[in-house]
């Protein structure tokens, strides 16, 4: 095995520090929205031998371990496990078999996935982490997202909203939840 994906004890305290940290940032974020209960409960899954150990030995502190996996293997076992328990992840509800469109993700999970976001960039830009930062990861990223296409939309308009106004002013649930509304009704 490569020394690289060598399991460290480094390693180990390391993925366990930015689970925990990441895990905290989306619980703050989680209460500004209104949601402190999933906050809590984010990402239990990481926790599970399935996922725990892949990012331990694919650690490296700058990016999510599973992409590094993924460059190495081709797929994650960590990411396929942790995307099938946790309703925040878009793909989770998306299934290529099926005839009819991707269904909008629920509300709650649509905050989530949004304070789930917010988190990683956060988590691993450390300091260097702005409130454009997540238009910017979107922009480069949205191409390969498989979602409700209403919500796609609005999920672009918040991080336009954040770059431009901040975290604070927007993370707003009664005013997420009039923008979802609206977008659902759009056709």
């Amino acid at each position: 095995m490569e020394e690289e994906y060598k399991i460290t004890f480094k390693k180990f305290w390391k993925h366990l520090h930015t689970v925990n940290k990441h895990r905290f940032k989306v619980f703050v974020l989680c209460c500004k929205v209104g949601i402190p209960f999933q906050g809590l409960v984010h990402d239990l899954s990481k926790y599970s031998r399935e996922e725990f150990w892949e990012g331990v030995r694919y650690f490296q502190g700058e990016y999510s371990p599973i992409n590094n996996c993924k460059r190495k293997n081709g797929y994650s076992r960590a990411w396929l496990h942790h995307k099938g328990r946790n309703k925040h992840h878009y793909e989770y509800w998306y299934d290529y078999a099926t005839t009819i469109e991707t269904p909008p993700m629920p509300f709650k999970y649509f905050l989530e996935l949004i304070c789930d976001n917010l988190a990683a960039g956060m988590t691993y830009q450390g300091k260097d982490w702005t409130k454009e930062y997540q238009l910017t990861y979107w922009n480069r990223t949205k191409e390969r997202v498989h979602m409700d296409e209403r919500l796609k939309t609005l999920l672009e308009n918040i991080y336009k909203q954040i770059a431009k106004d901040g975290v604070k002013e927007v993370l707003q649930k009664k005013k997420l939840k009039e923008q979802y509304n609206r977008a659902l009704q759009e056709s």
